[in-house]
């Protein structure tokens, strides 16, 4: 099996990013036999919101989702990413 890419997305709680973290966990992104951990930003205040869509991924058990990290520090999130998908910002 291939090494995970690292997927930072910000606005990760956002409609957007919410719609897109299921496409990049089934594979419909980077292919179906690439796994991925996604890096997952927002605000503090939408962290409890990130968790909840943490929990709906982790249901879904997608066999190419190899991991999340949820953080509102830019310095985690992007931390040896290999593609960022900047769809949310402030």
């Amino acid at each position: 099996m291939k090494a995970p890419v690292r997927v930072a997305v910000t606005g990760a709680a956002g409609q957007i990013g919410y719609s897109l973290l299921f496409r990049i966990a089934s594979g419909e992104m980077l292919g179906k036999d690439q796994p991925v951990i996604l890096q997952l930003l927002d605000l503090p205040q939408a962290q409890t919101a990130v968790k909840g869509v943490m929990m709906e991924l982790e249901d879904c058990a997608f066999p190419l989702l190899a991991g999340m990290v949820a953080t509102d520090d830019p310095n985690v999130a992007f931390k040896d990413a290999q593609v960022a998908l900047l769809v949310g910002a402030r």
